[in-house]
C-alpha cells in the first residue's frame, strides 16, 4: 500500500492533509479497530506503548494536546513518530531551544524576488500532527505563539489570521530531570493540555526486548501503514458527540473537579476547562470500548492523566510523601486516587 502513496511532507507545509486514498485499502471504520491497529504499528518499534497510544489516540479524536514527560532514552520521539506513521496525516517535528524565534514554528513574511511581492511562508505547526520535542527549551514568546495555535488553532502573522488544518494536535515532550536551559511551561499553557502522560522507565522484560529489537546499527524503518485519514477521524469525532452522558454523569464530573478545589491537601485544584476536557476524553474512551454511553470507569481510566499537570499540593503533603521516600509522580498519584475513591460514584 505504501508504495503508491503520496510523499507525507510534499504538502504539511499548506497547512492539508495528504489525499491518501485506496479503494482497495479502506480505512476501518470503528474506533476500537483503528486504536488496535495502530497500537500494533507503534508496538512494532516501541516495547509497552499500548497505554500510552491509547491516550494519544483519545487526544487526537478530541483535539486536544498531550505533553509526554520522561527521563531521555525511553523512547518518547521514536513513540510519536510512530504514531503518526500510523496515519494519513501530515507531520512535523519541531526541535526547541532557547535561541528560538517565533517565526520559526509559525513562519514569516517574506519578499519573493521573482514578483517583489510579500507572501507569508507557513512555519512547521501547519500540520495535522506537531512534535514539540523538549517543548520547555522554547523561550516564553515561542510558547506564546506555540499557545495561541493550541487553544485558536491558527495563528496570527502581521495581524492576519490564518487557520490550521484539522484535525490538529500537539504532542510535547518535556523532560523533568534536566533543568538547565529551561523555561517552566506557563500555567494558561498547561491547562491547555488535555493529558500529561507520565513515563517510566520499561519493565526488565520489556527493557530485554528493546535491547533484542534494536542491537543492530542499521535498522529498516518500518513502513507507513496508515490506519486512519482525516476524514476517518472527522466521523470518529461526530461520533464521539453522539456518545451519551447521564446528568448524574456530569453531576459525578463536577463533584470530582470542585473536591480539588475543596480538599485541604491541595494548594491548588482544577478549572472549569478540566472538567469539560474530563468529560470529553471519558467519551472518547467510552467509544474506543465500544459504548455508546459513558460510565463512572470510563472518568477513572482518564482521570488521572487529564487532573495531574493542573494540581499542586501543600508542601506539608508533599514533605510528608517525600518522609516515605515517594516520588512527586507517585504523591500525586496516591492523592488523586485517593479523591477519586472519597468522591461517590452515580448508581
Amino acid at each position: 500500500m505504501s508504495a503508491n502513496l503520496p510523499n507525507r511532507s510534499d504538502r504539511a507545509d499548506e497547512g492539508e492533509p495528504p489525499e491518501w486514498s485506496d479503494p482497495h485499502h479502506p480505512f476501518p471504520a470503528t474506533a476500537d479497530e483503528i486504536l488496535r491497529l495502530l497500537t500494533d504499528r507503534v508496538g512494532e518499534s516501541v516495547v509497552g506503548s499500548a497505554d500510552t497510544v491509547r491516550l494519544l489516540f483519545i487526544a487526537l479524536v478530541t483535539e486536544g494536546h498531550v505533553l509526554l514527560e520522561g527521563a531521555p532514552g525511553i523512547a518518547k520521539t521514536l513513540l510519536v513518530r510512530r504514531f503518526a506513521g500510523g496515519l494519513a496525516l501530515s507531520f512535523k517535528r519541531i526541535q526547541f531551544t532557547p535561541d528560538m524565534l517565533p517565526s520559526d514554528i509559525i513562519g514569516n513574511v517574506i519578499l519573493n524576488p521573482a514578483d517583489r511581492a510579500f507572501e507569508y511562508r507557513r512555519g512547521p505547526v501547519f500540520a495535522n500532527v506537531v512534535l514539540a520535542d523538549e517543548i520547555n527549551r522554547a523561550p516564553p514568546k515561542v510558547q506564546s505563539a506555540l499557545l495561541e495555535a493550541m487553544q485558536e488553532r491558527q495563528v496570527t502573522v502581521n495581524g492576519v489570521a490564518y487557520p490550521l488544518p484539522r484535525p490538529f494536535i500537539v504532542i510535547a515532550t518535556q523532560n523533568p530531570i534536566e533543568q538547565e536551559g529551561t523555561y517552566p511551561l506557563p500555567e494558561a499553557e498547561v491547562d491547555r493540555l488535555l493529558f500529561r502522560v507520565l513515563l517510566d522507565y520499561p519493565s526488565e522484560l520489556d527493557e530485554r526486548d528493546v535491547i533484542h529489537r534494536h542491537a543492530k546499527t542499521e535498522e529498516e524503518p518500518p513502513a507507513d501503514r496508515p490506519v486512519a485519514d482525516a476524514a476517518t477521524l472527522g466521523a470518529l469525532r461526530r461520533r464521539m458527540d453522539d456518545v451519551y452522558v447521564s446528568p448524574d454523569l456530569e453531576a459525578y464530573i463536577t463533584r470530582l473537579v470542585r473536591a480539588t478545589r475543596e480538599d485541604p491537601r491541595f494548594l491548588i485544584g482544577v478549572s472549569p476547562r478540566a472538567g469539560v476536557q474530563l468529560a470529553r476524553a471519558a467519551k472518547a474512551e467510552a467509544m474506543v470500548r465500544g459504548r455508546a454511553y459513558v460510565a463512572p470507569e470510563e472518568v477513572k481510566r482518564v482521570a488521572f492523566h487529564v487532573l495531574n499537570h493542573r494540581i499542586a499540593l501543600q508542601p506539608d503533603v508533599l514533605t510528608e510523601g517525600y518522609a516515605q521516600g515517594l516520588s512527586d509522580e507517585r504523591i500525586v498519584r496516591g492523592v488523586l486516587t485517593d479523591l477519586l475513591d472519597q468522591v461517590p460514584i452515580p448508581r
